[in-house]
C-alpha cells in the first residue's frame, strides 16, 4: 500500500466572482500545504462559482475564467505552493471544435484543472450533463470525453465531475478499467432534505464498483436558491467511511489514506499518455506527475463528523434556510433586511431566521396594524422583536387605507387585498429609504394555493420560506425555540404565535381555515401533487376526497401567474416553486384522471 495525504476544500465561492474565488483556493492551497497534503481539490466550478447559468454562453466570461485559471496556477507558484498539485474545477471550452447546431454557442464546458508548478497541468471536462431539477446543463455545455488518471506518489488518482459519479458508465467504468486507486470528484450538489444518506450510499456503490476509495469533496454555502451543504466524504474501496467533513460549514480537512500503489509503480511511467480506446464514450489519459511512493509516515487520525440524529431533520432544513439568507444577503451587498412583523407564525420564523442569519442589529421590522389586527397580533409582534433586539417601528395602516378607499371605493377581496398593498408600499419605501433588502414571508402552502396578494404579500427580494409547507413552519418553529431552551437562552418566538390559528387577519374574525382545508391535510395533498406530478383519480384513490381534490388542483393551477413574480428563496425540498418546477402560465388543460 501506499500514502497519500489529501486536502478537501469544503468553500463557498461566489458566482461571477473570478479574483476572490481564487484568492479562496490560494489561501486553502497555504492551510493544505502546511498540514503537509500531498493533494488538494477544490469543488467543481470553484473558479466561476456554481450555476452560473446564461453567462457560460458569453465568450468574454469563458475565456476570463480559462485566464483565470493560468493566473491561478501562476500565483500558487509565487506563494510557494507550485510543488502541491490543485485541482480546480473551472469554465472552459472545447478547443478544436466548430459551432453546431444544437449546442451551447462558444462549445462551454464544465472542466477540471490540475494545477502544478505555476502552469495548467491537466485538463478534462465533465461527461455527464444533468438536465432535470435545477440542472440545465445540455443547455450551457458540450460534455468531455477522456478521464485524467495521474500518477501521483505512485497511486493513480482518477478525477471526475459530479454528475459523472451519479451516473453508471462513463468516467465510473473508465475508472475502473483504468484500475485507479482512488477516485476524486469535484461536485457542486445542492441540499436537499434527507439527501446526505443519498450521498453517501452512492459513494459507497462507486467505491466498489470501481475498486477504487472514493472522495467527494462538495460545495458549501448558498447562491440565490440554491444552497450547498458541504458533507464531503472519503470512503474506502469497500465502501467504509474514512473521513466525514461538517455540513453546512466551510471546511479544509485533511486525511491521510493507505491506497494500493499502481500496478508499474516502482519508478517506471505509466503505459501511456496518449487516450486508450473509449468505453462508454470515455476514454483514459494517463498523466505522470510522480512514481516514487512517499516514504512510510505516521497518518494523522481522519476527521469523523458525527452525523446528526435522523429526528433532527427539520433542524437541519432550519440551518439550511439560515445559510440561504445569509449568503443571498452577504453576496449582494446588502447590509441589512426588512420585513412586515404580524404576530403571526409566518413572519415570526421569517424575522427568526433572518437574525440568526445577519444578526439582530441588521433586522428592521414594521408592525403594520389595520382595524382588523387584533390587540394579541401586535403583542406578539412587540414581544418577539424585544426577545430578538430588531429595530421595530409601528405604523398604523388603518388612515392610509381608508384614503385609498375614498378615493376608490372597494370591497371584499379587493378591499381585503388592498391592506395587503399598503404594507407592501411602505416596506418598499423603507427599503428606498435606507436600502435594506425586503424579505417577503409567505410560505409554500400560500404560493400553492395563491392565498397571498399580489404586489402585497409577494413585495420583497428573498423569501426565507418560500418553499416551507405552513405544517413545516410551525415544525421549524417550535425546533428553534426547543433549541434555544437545550442551550439556556429566551426562545426567540412566543408561544402565542406558535399555538393561535392563523389568520391574515383582514376581516373580523377571519382565519385561514375560512378558505383552505386544515394545513396537515392540505399540506399532504399538495406535495403529492406537486412533488409527484400525480392526477386527480391518484390523489383519490389515496384516499383524499374526490370534491376537495378538484378544488385544490383549481386554486394550484390557477395561481401560476403569481408564483412566477414572487421572489427567490432558498429551496429545502425535491421540488421548489421556481427552477424546479415549470408550467405554462397560459394553461387550459384541466387534469382529470
Amino acid at each position: 500500500m501506499a500514502q497519500l495525504r489529501i486536502a478537501m476544500a469544503q468553500v463557498n465561492p461566489t458566482v461571477g466572482d473570478l479574483d476572490g474565488n481564487s484568492r479562496t483556493v490560494v489561501d486553502c492551497a497555504r492551510r493544505a500545504h502546511q498540514a503537509g497534503a500531498h493533494l488538494a481539490v477544490f469543488p467543481e466550478l470553484m473558479v466561476t462559482g456554481y450555476p452560473v447559468e446564461d453567462l457560460a454562453l458569453r465568450n468574454s466570461f469563458v475565456s476570463a475564467s480559462v485566464k483565470a485559471v493560468a493566473a491561478l496556477a501562476e500565483r500558487l507558484a509565487e506563494e510557494g505552493l507550485g510543488e502541491l498539485p490543485v485541482g480546480v474545477g473551472y469554465l472552459s471550452r472545447r478547443a478544436g471544435v466548430g459551432e453546431r447546431y444544437g449546442q451551447p454557442a462558444g462549445t462551454p464546458q464544465n472542466a477540471f484543472a490540475l494545477l502544478y508548478r505555476g502552469r495548467v497541468e491537466i485538463t478534462s471536462a465533465k461527461h455527464h450533463l444533468p438536465n432535470y431539477g435545477v440542472f440545465d446543463e445540455f443547455r450551457h455545455f458540450v460534455p468531455g470525453e477522456t478521464l485524467p488518471v495521474v500518477r501521483l506518489h505512485g497511486v493513480d488518482v482518477a478525477f471526475a465531475v459530479c454528475e459523472d459519479l451519479w451516473q453508471g458508465g462513463g468516467p465510473v467504468a473508465a475508472a475502473r478499467r483504468a484500475r485507479a486507486g482512488l477516485l476524486v470528484t469535484l461536485n457542486a450538489s445542492p441540499y436537499e432534505r434527507e439527501k446526505d444518506d443519498v450521498r453517501m450510499e452512492l459513494c459507497q456503490r462507486r467505491a466498489r464498483e470501481t475498486g477504487a476509495a472514493v472522495g467527494y469533496v462538495n460545495m458549501s454555502g448558498g447562491q440565490d436558491e440554491l444552497i450547498f451543504d458541504g458533507d464531503s466524504l472519503i470512503v474506502d474501496a469497500e465502501g467504509e467511511l474514512i473521513a466525514r467533513a461538517p455540513k453546512f460549514e466551510e471546511d479544509l480537512f485533511v486525511t491521510d489514506l493507505a491506497l494500493p500503489a499502481a500496478e508499474d509503480a516502482g519508478g517506471h511511467p505509466p503505459r501511456s499518455e496518449e487516450p486508450e480506446d473509449a468505453v462508454d464514450g470515455v476514454r483514459v489519459v494517463r498523466h505522470l506527475h510522480s512514481s516514487a511512493p512517499i516514504a512510510p509516515y505516521a497518518p494523522e487520525p481522519a476527521v469523523l463528523t458525527p452525523r446528526a440524529d435522523p429526528s433532527s431533520d427539520v433542524g437541519e432544513v432550519y440551518r439550511a434556510l439560515v445559510v440561504g439568507v445569509r449568503d443571498y444577503v452577504r453576496k449582494n451587498g446588502f447590509g441589512s433586511v426588512a420585513l412586515a412583523l404580524s404576530g403571526g407564525i409566518d413572519s415570526a420564523l421569517a424575522t427568526t431566521v433572518a437574525v440568526d442569519a445577519v444578526g439582530g442589529d441588521r433586522v428592521h421590522v414594521l408592525l403594520l396594524p389595520s382595524e382588523h389586527s387584533s390587540e394579541h397580533s401586535v403583542s406578539d409582534a412587540e414581544d418577539l422583536a424585544a426577545r430578538q433586539g430588531v429595530a421595530a417601528r409601528t405604523v398604523a395602516i388603518a388612515p392610509i387605507v381608508e384614503a385609498f378607499e375614498q378615493s376608490m371605493p372597494l370591497e371584499g377581496v379587493a378591499a381585503e387585498n388592498l391592506q395587503a398593498r399598503v404594507r407592501g408600499t411602505l416596506l418598499m419605501g423603507l427599503s428606498n429609504q435606507e436600502g435594506h433588502l425586503v424579505l417577503a414571508t409567505g410560505n409554500k402552502s400560500e404560493l400553492a394555493t395563491g392565498y397571498s396578494t399580489l404586489y402585497g404579500d409577494s413585495v420583497g427580494g428573498f423569501a426565507p420560506i418560500k418553499d416551507c409547507w405552513k405544517s413545516l413552519v410551525w415544525q421549524l418553529a417550535r425546533w428553534r425555540n426547543a433549541e434555544a431552551e437545550r442551550t439556556g437562552a429566551v426562545p426567540p418566538i412566543p408561544e402565542n404565535s406558535i399555538s393561535k390559528p392563523p389568520s391574515a387577519e383582514l376581516r373580523p374574525g377571519q382565519v385561514d381555515t375560512d378558505s383552505l382545508p386544515e394545513y396537515d391535510l392540505l399540506d399532504g395533498m399538495l406535495d403529492t401533487y406537486i412533488g409527484t406530478d400525480k392526477g386527480m383519480r391518484e390523489l383519490t384513490l389515496d384516499g383524499y376526497d374526490p370534491e376537495l381534490v378538484h378544488r385544490v388542483i383549481r386554486m394550484v393551477d390557477k395561481a401560476e401567474y403569481k408564483r412566477r413574480q414572487y421572489p427567490p428563496g432558498p429551496k429545502i425540498s425535491s421540488r421548489n416553486f421556481g427552477r424546479d418546477r415549470r408550467l405554462p402560465i397560459t394553461n387550459r388543460w384541466t387534469p382529470r384522471n
